[in-house]
């Protein structure tokens, strides 16, 4: 008679009364998809495709159906996907909307659930299936990658030539220590040499010195001597002959 009763009828047979109807309502997983026109915090559009999947609560069936009838899909699911995913982009800028997908779709899957929750519909998963920016934003996005990726090359190709001119500057370095080493190994050894050799001369004269006597230096005298006298005889010429 117009009531809706306060139960459900389980999947089956079932029977009823004559002046009683049955509603038929799908409790399997179904899945449905909205496309959304959003806006950044920093006012770039957002063109997005949200896909849902979802289910009723088979032992609330009757209260959905009571509340909100057979049309919930178009009655409450849009409405709240809008509405959850246009709160959760306003939150993010563009830019970080490129790099932080998977973050902003747990944040708008766990707002949803939360909303569809109080209407007994259960949020089985959810996610972004696609989502685009304008042309100007996008190629304003590629500008600057490439304007980074050329920052980083130069500033590689710079810290290369740095680490190959202190290579450069460190083997110069090393080869002028090397030849100053050699040059010290060199000095030192022509001085020893010297040294060795005024000190083997300065030996060999003691050793003379030493063996020298007044009948040795009479004998080497006779015997270098060519028994003739001075051709020129001065008052300064002096010629001492042998005693």
């Amino acid at each position: 008679f117009g009531k809706v009763e306060n139960h459900t009828l389980e999947a089956g047979m079932n029977f009823k009364a004559p002046w009683q109807s049955v509603v038929t309502m799908d409790n399997r997983v179904q899945k449905q998809s909205t496309d959304l026109i959003c806006f950044s915090s920093d006012i770039q559009e957002v063109s997005m495709k949200y896909t849902v999947n979802y289910q009723i609560s088979s032992a609330d069936a009757m209260t959905i159906y009571k509340t909100i009838g057979v049309d919930y899909y178009t009655n409450i699911i849009v409405p709240n996907i809008t509405e959850s995913v246009k709160t959760a982009v306003a939150h993010y800028n563009a830019e970080a909307l490129v790099g932080g997908r998977s973050e902003l779709s747990k944040v708008i899957q766990d707002d949803l659930t939360a909303r569809l929750a109080n209407y007994n519909i259960i949020v089985v998963s959810a996610s972004i299936e696609d989502m685009d920016f304008t042309d100007a934003f996008t190629n304003a996005v590629e500008a600057k990658q490439v304007a980074e990726q050329n920052k980083l090359k130069a500033q590689t190709e710079a810290e290369q030539r740095i680490i190959e001119a202190n290579a450069a500057a460190e083997i110069a370095k090393v080869n002028a220590e090397a030849a100053a080493e050699a040059k010290k190994i060199a000095a030192d050894a022509e001085a020893y040499e010297i040294a060795a050799k005024a000190e083997a001369e300065a030996a060999a004269n003691k050793q003379i010195a030493e063996s020298l006597t007044k009948e040795l230096i009479e004998y080497k005298y006779y015997e270098t001597w060519n028994g003739e006298l001075p051709g020129v005889v001065g008052a300064d010429t002096i010629i001492k002959m042998p005693e």
